[in-house]
C-alpha cells in the first residue's frame, strides 16, 4: 500500500518501529532523549474522505428534495404546507434524541461500523420511498424519510473525526471541509434536481411517474455507494497520522460518560455549542422556508428557487473549502470564526432588504454572498470544537454541535415560517438576523484555547510561530515510499 512517512530523521532503509526517539532541545540546550510514535500518512485517506462525502450527499440531497418543491407535494399528497416541512424538519427532530447512542457506538465499534450503519440505512430509506408515489400513501414517504433521517445521525458528525483518525497535524482542517462539502453539495443538488424531475403539473398521474424518476434514481445511486462502503471504507490507518492522534490511541483510560460531564463543564466549548446551533440552525430555516419565500415575490419561479438555494450552497462550498485551507494554513481559529459569523450576519441583513426588489438577479448575488459566509461556517465550527475539546472524540463534540443546530433549526423553521405567514419575509428573515447578532456577540468571548496544537507542539518541541492562536509546527512530510 502507498503511504507517506512523517518523522524528524530519514529512517526509509532502516526496519520499521512503531516508535523512534528524537532530541528535545530546549532553550538551544540538548535535553535528553524522548521516544514518540511513528507517523505515516497513508493516499487511502483521500478514498475514504471522499466514500463519505459521496454517501453524504445522496442522504442531505434527501433532506431537500421535499421542501424546495413544497407546494408540489402539497398537491400531489393533498397535505398543507407545514405538513411537507416536517419531511426535512424530520432530519433535525431524528438526530437528537438518537446523537448519544450513536457517539457511543462510534468510539465503541469505530468509523467502519458507523459508516456501514449509516449507508445502509440511506439505501433501505430511499428504496421505501420507491413505495410510496401515490396520493393516499403519504404515510409510507414519511416512514422512509424518517429512516434517511436516521442515517443522517450515521453521517452528520463524522468530518472531525475522519479527518482526525486519517489526516496529519497540516491537512485536518482541509479534510473536515472536505467531509462537510460532501453535504453541501448534496443540498446544492437536492435544490437544482426536484425542480427539473418534478414539474408542476395538475394531472395526478403525470405528476407520480415524475416523481418515481426522482426516487429511483435516488435509490439507485444509494445502493452504489453503499456497496462501495462494504468494499472500501475501512476503520483507521495502522499508524496514526499526527501526534495528536497516537496520543488518543495510547490512552485506555476513556469513559463515554465522564467525556460528555467534561465536555459540558468546558465553558467556552458551551459558549461554540450555542453560537454554532444558531449559525447552523439559521441556514436550515432558510434553505427549508426558501420555497416559500422565493413564491410569495416571484410566484411560479419554482426552477429559480431551487437555482437560487444552488447558489446558495454552491457559495458556500467554496467558503468551505478556503475556511479549511486558511485554518491550516494559520490556526487562527477564534478570529476566522468570529469573521465568518459577522459577515453571514451582514449576507442576511443584504439578503433580507433585497428580495423583495422584484429582480431576481439580485436575489441570486444576495443569496450567494450569504452561502459563502453561513455555510463556510459549518468545517469552521466542527475543528474549533475538536480544538476546544482535545482529547474527547470528536464525534461527541461535533455531534453536540449538531444537536444544538437541529433544536435551533427547528425553533427556527418553525417560528420564521409562522412569522413570514403572518407578517410577511422581511420580518421572518429579521427574526433570523437578530438572532445571528447574538450568535456574533458570543464568539468574541469564545476563548482560542487549541489544545489539539498544543499535543502536536509538546511532541514536536518545535516553537510557536508568533501572531498565531496556540499553533505548533508540526514534522514534515520527507518522502514518500512504497510497501
Amino acid at each position: 500500500m502507498d503511504h507517506q512517512v512523517v518523522k524528524g530523521n530519514d529512517t526509509s532503509h532502516a526496519p520499521e518501529q512503531t516508535l523512534t526517539e528524537t532530541s528535545l532541545v530546549i532553550n538551544g540546550k540538548v535535553d535528553g532523549t524522548v521516544s514518540r510514535p511513528e507517523i505515516k500518512l497513508f493516499k487511502r485517506r483521500w478514498v475514504i474522505v471522499f466514500l463519505f462525502s459521496s454517501y453524504s450527499l445522496c442522504n442531505a440531497f434527501q433532506w431537500i428534495q421535499f421542501g424546495i418543491i413544497n407546494n408540489i407535494f402539497v398537491h400531489f399528497y393533498g397535505v398543507d404546507s407545514f405538513t411537507i416541512d416536517w419531511l426535512s424538519m424530520i432530519y433535525m427532530l431524528t438526530y437528537i434524541p438518537f446523537l448519544f447512542p450513536v457517539a457511543w457506538l462510534l468510539d465503541q465499534k469505530g468509523l467502519r461500523v458507523i459508516a456501514l450503519t449509516g449507508s445502509a440505512l440511506n439505501c433501505v430509506g430511499a428504496w421505501i420511498k420507491t413505495a410510496s408515489v401515490r396520493p393516499d400513501l403519504f404515510g409510507v414517504t414519511v416512514f422512509g424519510q424518517f429512516v434517511c433521517s436516521l442515517a443522517q445521525v450515521f453521517i452528520l458528525g463524522m468530518p472531525s473525526r475522519i479527518a482526525s483518525v486519517w489526516f496529519g497535524a497540516r491537512e485536518v482542517s482541509t479534510a473536515c471541509s472536505i467531509g462537510v462539502f460532501g453535504n453541501q453539495l448534496g443540498i446544492a443538488v437536492g435544490f437544482l434536481v426536484p425542480p427539473l424531475l418534478v414539474p408542476n403539473i395538475v394531472d395526478l398521474g403525470q405528476l407520480a411517474d415524475h416523481i418515481s424518476v426522482m426516487f429511483y434514481g435516488t435509490a439507485a445511486v444509494a445502493s452504489l455507494l453503499f456497496i462501495l462502503v462494504i468494499l472500501v471504507f475501512k476503520e483507521k490507518p495502522p499508524l496514526p497520522p499526527s501526534q495528536a492522534q497516537a496520543a488518543v490511541r495510547a490512552s485506555e483510560d476513556y469513559s463515554y460518560v465522564q467525556s460528555i460531564l467534561r465536555l459540558v463543564k468546558n465553558f467556552h466549548f458551551m459558549l461554540l455549542l450555542v453560537t454554532y446551533g444558531i449559525n447552523t440552525g439559521s441556514f436550515y430555516a432558510v434553505s427549508t422556508l426558501l420555497n416559500k419565500t422565493i413564491m410569495m415575490h416571484y410566484p411560479g419561479e419554482e426552477v429559480k428557487a431551487g437555482q437560487i438555494g444552488l447558489t446558495l450552497v454552491i457559495a458556500g462550498m467554496a467558503g468551505s473549502l478556503l475556511c479549511g485551507i486558511w485554518l491550516d494554513r494559520t490556526k487562527t481559529f477564534k478570529m476566522t470564526t468570529l469573521a465568518v459569523y459577522f459577515f453571514s450576519l451582514s449576507g442576511m441583513i443584504i439578503y433580507t432588504f433585497t428580495l423583495n426588489l422584484g429582480h431576481l438577479w439580485v436575489v441570486f448575488i444576495t443569496a450567494g454572498a450569504l452561502g459563502f459566509f453561513m455555510t463556510g461556517y459549518l468545517p469552521l465550527g466542527y475543528e474549533f470544537a475538536a480544538e476546544l475539546t482535545y482529547p474527547e472524540s470528536e464525534g461527541t463534540s461535533s455531534g453536540l454541535l449538531n444537536v444544538s443546530a437541529q433544536i435551533f433549526g427547528i425553533i427556527f423553521t418553525i417560528s420564521q415560517g409562522k412569522i413570514i405567514d403572518e407578517f410577511g419575509t422581511i420580518a421572518g428573515n429579521s427574526f433570523i438576523c437578530a438572532f445571528l447578532l447574538v450568535g456574533t456577540v458570543m464568539t468574541g468571548f469564545i476563548k482560542a484555547d487549541l489544545r489539539r496544537q498544543r499535543a502536536n507542539f509538546d511532541v514536536s518541541g518545535t516553537k510557536e510561530e508568533d501572531g498565531q492562536e496556540d499553533c505548533t509546527t508540526t514534522p514534515v512530510i520527507l518522502h514518500e515510499v512504497k510497501l
